[in-house]
């Protein structure tokens, strides 16, 4: 019997310029803590960023194909794929998994020439572009109840990060399989990761 990492809450919030990407970092085997310090948010290119909830190995065999396709497609072409265009070639990938398929929940969210955007991937290839927020893995029906409750329209990028955040915080207070320390990524001209005394004033506010 084959064991993974799996339990997650994994978060996205479209913003007014931007996007920002959110996770915990414990993984779980059953009930048990396998690592508190898993890696959820992957960086697939300049501008696009990957939060991953499911199994670990078949997520990180995912995002290692990601990475090589869209490097090779710049180095082809002069220009960075589309996040459209990543979400549907790794969507394509999916599908044609379906019957041995990645136990994989996935959202792609970046910027690019049309601006921010966030996808929504299930494990058979569903590809969803949502319009607002989007949460995924074990702690997600918690996360929706704060992003929906306080998402509006406009969001600015800083206020974004504070309600990403804040709805990782909740779910890490009831779903078991959710703990440990929160990640966030801002994705606006650039791909940053929230750390130091602003990581520390963004704690603050929860």
């Amino acid at each position: 019997m084959v064991e993974v990492f799996k339990g997650t809450t994994t978060v996205g919030v479209l913003c007014d310029g931007g996007v920002v990407l959110a996770s915990e970092s414990r993984a779980t085997m059953g009930n048990f803590i396998a690592s508190s310090t898993a890696k959820k948010i992957y960086q697939v290119d300049d501008l696009v960023g990957l939060t991953t909830a499911g199994a670990v190995g078949d997520a990180q065999s995912l995002v290692r194909m990601v990475q090589v396709e869209a490097r090779l497609y710049k180095m082809q072409r002069g220009e960075p794929l589309t996040v459209k265009a990543i979400t549907t070639m790794l969507s394509n990938v999916l599908s044609s998994r379906r019957y041995y398929p990645f136990m994989v929940q996935l959202i792609m969210g970046g910027v690019d020439r049309y601006g921010p955007r966030i996808y929504s991937l299930d494990a058979l290839g569903g590809q969803i572009e949502e319009r607002k927020v989007v949460s995924t893995g074990s702690g997600s029906p918690i996360a929706y109840g704060v992003l929906e409750s306080q998402y509006k329209p406009g969001l600015s990028i800083k206020e974004g990060t504070v309600l990403a955040a804040r709805a990782i915080h909740n779910a890490m207070k009831r779903d078991s399989a959710s703990g440990d320390k929160i990640e966030l990524v801002r994705i606006t001209d650039k791909y940053e990761e929230v750390d130091g005394p602003e990581f520390q004033e963004i704690m603050n506010l929860l």
